[in-house]
């Protein structure tokens, strides 16, 4: 069927409906792009704000913790004096009530076992180490529980300091090969990258209220539509389609000879009021031409 041989009514709709799902589509697209955004913005947010608690710590630890434990240090190692260790710890903690939050220094020689890069980590740690002046990257993986955001930055070497402990054996404190041994840990060198510090937070929570905001905005926009629509189509019934139809029975029973038909309420000034007074006129100047024929 042509779209002139349908109805008023019809055309209408069909003309609301184009509109309507052209909209919806733009605005769909629009908002669910704007939605994710602003959710992968909220994770980046969050990966930054652990990246630079964790560094406080470390500041803290070194600055503060390190000297208080100084003279202990002489008789027995103690990690806590240890940035990376004090860090990690403190997401220990964390993680006992965010389980899917995660920080560590992974280090491809560590001294302590637990710190050692697993494989998608060394693939961190190799591309700083072949180009040591990025100063960070970021990056998503699918893990066991949804898609994860991480954070990487690479730990290098700069403070001669460090490799009291880290360049051989023979300089280590005994204190801490007697608690990690003589194994792992060594060998490192000046301005050398050797490790990581990774920040991991889950995607998937804050992905999800993106889908069911949209979700809620798309359903109200349709709940919207559909009681506009109803209401648009009351209205034209009311007032354009039902006088229309008046109009059109009458001019038939006129067109028949018949003149006995009532006239249109001419209350109003709007265009179907304007018809209905045009439609009586021209039944009253009919009716007299009729008579006069008659006559």
């Amino acid at each position: 069927m042509k779209f002139k041989d349908l109805s008023l009514i019809a055309k209408f709709n069909l003309v609301i409906i184009s509109v309507f799902v052209v909209a919806l589509v733009t605005t769909g697209f629009i908002s669910y792009q704007l939605l994710q955004r602003n959710a992968r913005h909220e994770v980046v947010q969050r990966a930054e704000l652990m990246m630079e608690a964790a560094l406080a710590v470390r500041d803290y630890t070194i600055g503060e913790i390190r000297p208080l434990l100084a003279l202990q240090m002489r008789h027995s190692f103690l990690p806590q004096t240890v940035p990376a260790y004090a860090a990690t710890q403190a997401f220990v903690q964390l993680r006992k009530t965010y389980p899917d939050y995660h920080y560590k220094e992974a280090t491809l020689n560590p001294t302590n076992p637990r710190d050692r890069a697993v494989e998608w980590e060394v693939d961190i740690i190799e591309a700083f180490r072949s180009h040591p002046e990025q100063g960070g990257t970021v990056g998503a993986r699918e893990t066991p529980s949804g898609p994860s955001f991480y954070i990487a930055r690479p730990i290098k070497i700069k403070d001669p300091a460090c490799l009291t402990c880290h360049s051989t054996v023979e300089a280590a404190p005994k204190t801490m090969l007697a608690r990690y041994g003589t194994a792992n840990g060594f060998g490192w060198k000046l301005n050398e990258v050797v490790g990581a510090q990774i920040v991991s937070v889950p995607m998937e929570l804050p992905l999800r209220q993106a889908r069911e905001a949209f979700n809620t905005f798309m359903g109200s926009l349709v709940v919207v539509f559909v009681a506009v629509t109803i209401i648009l189509n009351l209205m034209l019934r009311r007032i354009v389609i039902e006088p229309i139809v008046q109009m059109a029975h009458a001019a038939d029973e006129v067109s028949k000879g018949k003149m006995d038909a009532p006239e249109f309420a001419e209350s109003g000034r709007d265009e179907i009021s304007l018809l209905g007074a045009s439609f009586n006129r021209m039944r009253r100047s009919l009716d007299k031409a009729m008579k006069m024929l008659e006559s």
